[in-house]
């Protein structure tokens, strides 16, 4: 494994949020619910959390994570991540060669360091952020459900840019998502998290194709189409 989490925990004075341990080589998407502790790994590998939580974090991989330069995240809203009212060649803390380079590389023109981020569309401004995070050139990248806030054109686009550029700067890639069918031909490993506890992981079609776990069968039959699966 290239990146291996011993183990990640969280808890509050009250209660245990998260207690998991995962690795992987190249990719493994964290799927579940609302709530379910997705969104609170990424933090934690970051050191994003608040001071008032209990926290361990052991990872064995081949290199140090250090927010902005060997890991760099993409969240889920592109609309509320980037200054509104700054331009975007503003927002860029790299070199403008770089930074043209990488703006082209996710499929954008020069333009748009012209334009602040209200003139973009939600698909641009998701290529933008990919451009900026991988623009350190990092060796971890976590994505927080990139594609939610697009709409299906966009989202197929974006994820088709994810996978080339994965292939072309062979970084590793924790993808967290309630949506499976965003993930299942991106990544080759898989985790079904559910409070706090990662129920099921291996081969991503192994996964798919036979689910061992009731509430993963659970998950699959429902497509995420089940209301108390969304939430």
């Amino acid at each position: 494994m290239s990146f291996t989490c011993k183990r990640l925990f969280v808890e509050t004075s009250e209660k245990k949020l998260l207690d998991i341990s995962f690795g992987f080589d190249k990719s493994y998407a964290l799927i579940g619910q609302s709530g379910s502790g997705k969104s609170l790994t990424l933090k934690a590998l970051l050191g994003m959390l608040p001071f008032e939580l209990n926290s361990k974090v052991e990872l064995e991989c081949e290199y140090e994570l250090k927010r902005g330069k060997s890991v760099s995240m993409v969240p889920q809203n592109p609309f509320t991540a980037l200054s509104p009212l700054t331009k975007i060649s503003k927002q860029f803390f790299i070199s403008p060669d770089l930074a043209r380079e990488y703006i082209s590389l996710v499929g954008l023109s020069e333009d748009v360091f012209k334009r602040f981020p209200s003139e973009l569309s939600g698909g641009q401004l998701q290529r933008v952020i990919i451009a900026m995070a991988l623009s350190v050139k990092p060796r971890l990248l976590l994505l927080d459900e990139p594609t939610t806030a697009l709409d299906r054109q966009s989202k197929d686009s974006i994820l088709d840019l994810i996978k080339q550029l994965q292939k072309r700067d062979n970084f590793d890639m924790l993808f967290v998502t309630h949506d499976i069918s965003s993930v299942e031909n991106l990544c080759e490993y898989i985790g079904i998290i559910k409070d706090g506890q990662i129920l099921e992981e291996g081969n991503m079609q192994e996964v798919l194709k036979n689910p061992k776990n009731p509430y993963t069968k659970q998950l699959l039959n429902s497509g995420f189409s089940r209301r108390d699966f969304r939430k």
